[in-house]
C-alpha cells in the first residue's frame, strides 16, 4: 500500500493524561506523527485533536479503530487532504538590516501575503498562514537570502468539508435511540 499524509480527528473530553496515552499507540506502531495541535471544538465541553501522519491506509484504520477502543474518546476519524479545509500558521524572525538590504520589502509581503507581527532596528517577525508548501517555500527563500533568525511552524488545523462535525452526526444518532 501506498503512504500518504492522513490527519486523524480525535474528539474526548479534557482529560489529563489522554494526550499521552493517544501518543504511545503512535509509538508502539513506530508511526512518526508529523503534526498535533489540541483545542477546544465547536461542542461544548469536547476537545479536539488534530494529528497528521504519513502512512498508509491499512495502518492509520487500525491506529484509529485502537485509538476509538479508549473509555475517555467520543470517537476518531481519518481524512486525506482532499477531505478536509486546513491550513498552517508559521513565523519567522530576520535581522532587520539584511531585510533591508533586500530591496522592496512590499514586494515580499505582496508576493507571499505575509503579515508584519513586529518590527524595530534588530528584527522583523513575519507570520505567514497557508499549507506546508507554502510556509516551507518562504522560510526557503528567506533561510536564502537574508537567513531566519528563528522559526516556528504550528500544527495543522482543520475542518471537514462535511456540513457539519462527523461526531455532531453520531451524537444525533445515539439521541434518536435513547428517544
Amino acid at each position: 500500500m501506498e503512504n500518504k499524509l492522513y490527519t486523524i480527528t480525535i474528539f474526548s473530553e479534557n482529560t489529563v493524561g489522554l494526550l499521552n496515552q493517544i501518543t504511545i499507540i503512535f509509538t508502539r506502531r513506530a508511526i512518526n506523527i508529523e503534526t498535533l495541535s489540541v483545542s477546544p471544538s465547536a461542542l461544548k465541553g469536547i476537545h479536539k485533536f488534530t494529528i497528521t501522519v504519513f502512512t498508509n491506509e491499512s495502518t492509520v484504520e487500525k491506529v484509529v479503530k485502537q485509538i476509538d477502543k479508549r473509555v475517555d474518546i467520543l470517537k476518531s476519524y481519518y481524512n486525506t487532504d482532499e477531505d478536509l479545509v486546513h491550513q498552517e500558521i508559521a513565523l519567522y524572525k530576520v535581522a532587520t538590516d539584511k531585510l533591508l538590504g533586500l530591496g522592496s520589502i512590499e514586494k515580499l509581503v505582496r508576493h507571499y501575503n505575509i503579515s508584519i507581527l513586529e518590527m524595530n532596528e534588530t528584527f522583523v517577525v513575519f507570520q505567514k498562514s497557508g499549507h506546508y508548501a507554502e510556509t516551507q517555500q518562504l522560510f526557503d527563500e528567506l533561510s536564502a537570502t537574508v537567513g531566519v533568525l528563528q522559526f516556528i511552524r504550528s500544527g495543522r488545523v482543520a475542518i471537514t468539508k462535511h456540513k457539519v462535525e462527523r461526531l455532531s452526526d453520531m451524537l444525533e444518532t445515539l439521541k434518536k435511540f435513547e428517544q
